[in-house]
């Protein structure tokens, strides 16, 4: 009887626990609609019902989905000792992924996408660019989380770590786009900003698929490292080098998983010429299965 009540106990504490987690995340899923006008100077409720403006529809949706994946880093369902705790713990990470996710996209247009405005042409409907922009945000929050998982307790050295990860996955997704970008101007003499701009959607479904991706393998690498503030740098120097050896091991099995699954179809052509929206769907699903089953490997 007294084991029954024990249960009953800490299951009412943990629902507590449980309920806060998730009335934060939710408030902060509700900010994101309202952030995005604000900083954008956009009036939200006329692109998306008004204008119907799928593009902006697309993106914000990106910047959701974004917010919800760093968010479920800090739900752990683990009893932070406090209802006062969990809230202060739940809105400090999700206030740190929300400024993280919004420095990433900063990142990506400043940096690996410079050539052209990106809220312009989204709120000129380009599609294309759109779900660049949506992809990017959902590659950062990925790393975001992994962040937060990675991480103990809620120290200056516990945000120092969530910014070095950052640092890590914005180094990273610049670099995978300057190959992308280097390999495709090579292939057809214009360059990939270029070709966005002109909206070129399957490019962007298979850019968007090498994002996501890599941020995943950068996932997988933080699942060798354990957390040690005595020994930060030292960590995330260790996350850097497994970064770049599974980035590399991933490149490799989606190569070969592409030959395999659409043997005898000409991918070049096929989405870069023709501009084949299926074939260019596949390839992100295999970009996207071969880093998950790397996850799952590595984990």
């Amino acid at each position: 009887m007294n084991e029954l009540i024990k249960t009953l106990d800490l299951s009412g504490s943990l629902i507590g626990y449980l309920a806060i987690d998730m009335a934060v995340a939710i408030l902060l899923l509700g900010c994101i609609r309202y952030a995005m006008g604000m900083i954008g100077k956009v009036d939200t409720a006329d692109e998306l019902a008004k204008k119907d403006n799928f593009a902006y529809g697309i993106s914000m949706a990106g910047g959701v989905a974004a917010m919800g994946i760093a968010l479920s880093g800090a739900i752990t369902g683990e009893l932070a000792g406090s209802y006062q705790i969990e809230f202060i713990g739940m809105l400090s990470y999700g206030l740190a992924g929300l400024i993280l996710i919004k420095a990433g996209r900063y990142i990506h247009d400043k940096f690996a996408l410079p050539d052209f405005n990106k809220q312009e042409l989204i709120l000129d409907r380009n599609i294309a660019v759109a779900l660049v922009d949506a992809a990017s945000v959902i590659a950062t929050a990925i790393v975001v989380r992994a962040a937060i998982m990675w991480v103990d307790g809620l120290t200056v050295d516990t945000f120092i770590a969530l910014i070095a990860a950052w640092i890590v996955s914005q180094v990273m997704l610049v670099i995978i786009t300057r190959l992308f970008e280097w390999k495709y101007a090579k292939n057809n003499g214009i360059s990939f900003q270029t070709a966005l701009v002109n909206e070129h959607i399957a490019l962007s479904l298979r850019y968007s698929g090498y994002l996501i991706s890599t941020a995943m393998s950068v996932t997988a690498a933080s699942y060798f490292i354990i957390f040690d503030a005595n020994a930060l740098w030292h960590g995330i120097a260790q996350w850097v080098v497994i970064s770049i050896i599974l980035m590399a091991l991933l490149t490799v099995l989606t190569a070969v998983a592409k030959f395999l699954v659409l043997w005898g179809i000409n991918r070049r052509e096929e989405v870069e010429d023709q501009q084949n929206v299926g074939i260019a769907t596949i390839e992100l699903a295999i970009s996207f299965s071969i880093a998950l089953l790397l996850m799952g490997l590595m984990s």
